[in-house]
């Protein structure tokens, strides 16, 4: 199964050789992200930290609703946007 395009923020372009959207197959978000971190070796660690859970900084989105756990099951239409937070002072 293959969702739609994921886009991708520009901090984590580095990942995807500059690409901003990327295509993954998985039946939840959890096996979309690995197949992602397959294809762009390090992504998935920026974003989801060792106990699974999406890191402070960053926002995944699917079909415009936030999300906050990975084990959301997909469908092949769902459009997956990736955010990452900014901050400074």
């Amino acid at each position: 199964m293959q969702a739609a395009p994921q886009t991708i923020p520009t901090p984590l372009r580095s990942y995807t050789g500059g690409k901003a959207e990327v295509q993954a197959e998985g039946r939840t978000l959890a096996e979309l992200l690995h197949a992602l971190d397959a294809r762009y070796p390090g992504i998935r660690f920026r974003m989801i930290d060792e106990q699974d859970g999406i890191r402070p900084h960053m926002r995944v989105f699917v079909n415009g609703e936030q999300v906050l756990r990975i084990d959301l099951a997909l469908a092949s239409t769902d459009e997956i946007q990736i955010l990452q937070a900014l901050s400074g002072g």
